[in-house]
């Protein structure tokens, strides 16, 4: 039955039969109280519907119970049809939700957006702090860590660093892509290549330009952002400058998309003239004209290894440094 009026902790402690400072450590989760006390106190708070103070509470354990995770990305990107980002989310979220964690999102695509990050991690408004989509010249990851606050990154810091990683095994997938394409008789094979700021990017550049070369064959690169914008004018570049082609690496589904279609217009038939693969495995890569031959890397899981990793270095634990998934080329009608 419970009690009128908002329940108190006096009133928790009478109906458990213990002191008020034994139901303040045993709702502010202290293993110092015997277990059938702490039964007592929980069976108490079950039965009069007491809500703990959350802001006295974090007081006592120098604890938010909240994670942020930061994206150096602007909303237009982070919003956009891109499915790399609410991969990320959903498998963060999902961790988190079973930790009865809180998720604070926060872009920090700008140098505004970077300040407003950086008052918020450093005032120790959370416990911890993921990055997503991180990219090179970006020092707060470095800065929060020498701080004594948790970081996990998704994908290697290229600052150098040291932080604890959660990445795909860019360099194999692609190599296992490329090396499908020279199977299949291509030989003038180009790669739309991801920013050369970010790790994915690099490493998928690494690993065409390695199976290309251990071919014996020519390098043939254009550059986009991931977007579908950039990889249409990549496309437009590859054509105009290697007229030949055979076949393109593209470094992320949604500029492989774009690609497609560009090569549609210029007459191209794939895969009979030109054959294309992706990155990524994203949900419409199936739907696409003809269907999209890719490489699979698992971002949800990506999101909930960062997550797992973070909660155990708050928690005061050790974590692997490098944490790297593997990746699956997923063949299709496209290559």
């Amino acid at each position: 039955m419970r009690t009128a009026g908002r329940p108190t902790l006096e009133a928790v402690a009478r109906r458990a039969g213990v002191s008020r400072a034994t139901v303040s450590r045993v709702v502010n989760g202290s293993t110092t109280v015997a277990e059938e006390i702490r039964e007592a106190v929980h069976r108490a708070v079950a039965e009069l519907g007491y809500v703990p103070n959350l802001a006295a509470r974090s007081l006592v354990t120098q604890r938010t119970d909240s994670i942020a995770l930061v994206m150096p990305e602007d909303a237009n990107r982070v919003f956009s049809d891109d499915q790399f980002f609410p991969g990320i989310i959903r498998g963060v979220s999902q961790e988190l939700e079973a930790a009865d964690k809180q998720l604070v999102l926060m872009l920090a695509g700008s140098p505004a957006g970077r300040e407003r990050v950086a008052r918020y991690t450093t005032g120790r408004h959370v416990d911890g702090v993921l990055f997503a989509s991180l990219h090179a010249a970006d020092p707060l990851p470095a800065l929060l860590a020498q701080l004594g606050i948790p970081v996990v990154c998704n994908g290697r810091p290229l600052d150098g660093a040291g932080l604890p990683y959660v990445d795909v095994d860019h360099v194999g997938g692609v190599s296992r892509a490329v090396q499908h394409l020279i199977d299949g008789g291509r030989r003038r094979i180009a790669t739309i290549a991801g920013p050369s700021d970010m790790v994915a990017g690099i490493e998928r550049l690494a690993g065409y330009r390695q199976t290309v070369a251990a071919a014996g064959l020519a390098e043939r690169v254009a550059t986009g952002d991931f977007t579908r914008e950039s990889g249409a004018a990549a496309m437009r570049d590859l054509l105009d400058r290697h007229p030949d082609l055979d076949a393109v690496f593209v470094a992320s589904d949604l500029m492989a998309q774009a690609a497609l279609r560009t090569l549609r217009e210029a007459g191209r038939r794939v895969p009979d003239d030109v054959a294309v693969i992706g990155f990524d495995d994203t949900e419409t890569a199936a739907y696409t004209e003809p269907p999209l031959t890719t490489v699979r890397q698992p971002i949800q899981e990506i999101g909930r290894q960062m997550t797992r990793q973070l909660l155990r270095l708050a928690a005061g634990e050790t974590v692997e440094p490098a944490l790297v998934l593997s990746t699956e080329l997923i063949r299709r009608d496209s290559a």
